[in-house]
């Protein structure tokens, strides 16, 4: 399914911090349909770097499908606003997953991402919990 512009929802959690962790994403057409869904262990992780490496499956993603647009919504204020470039990447970890998500970004026409509330965000909560079973 080819599809020109998606809305993200992603999720990355941990248990522990760091600790086993997991990613989950939904990615959805313009209409609110379901085009695909990420749910998935990623070893240990501390819950940051499970919220980029959330964010990353689902760009990855979303381009494989054809996406050339996308609408991103996160509870991580951190991620978002590295992201947006309000806040630096301190932390060494997290850099190359920065850079990782602003090359995706950059094969991009349009894209935005906006920190939302995690009751927003339950569809890829859940799917990130569902993983760490």
């Amino acid at each position: 399914m080819k599809v020109k512009r998606v809305i993200i929802h992603a999720d990355g959690a941990s248990l522990g911090n760091p600790g086993l962790a997991a990613i989950g994403a939904t990615i959805k057409d313009e209409q609110g349909r379901l085009v695909a869904s990420i749910s998935r262990g990623i070893g240990r992780a501390t819950n940051n770097q499970a919220e980029y490496r959330a964010l990353i499956a689902a760009l990855e993603k979303a381009t494989r499908l054809g996406a050339k647009e996308v609408d991103i919504y996160l509870d991580s204020e951190l991620v978002v606003k590295q992201i947006n470039g309000k806040y630096r990447v301190r932390n060494l970890a997290l850099k190359p997953s920065y850079q990782q998500v602003k090359q995706l970004q950059s094969r991009l026409k349009g894209f935005t991402i906006t920190h939302i509330l995690r009751q927003q965000n339950i569809e890829a909560h859940n799917l990130a919990t569902l993983a760490l079973r």
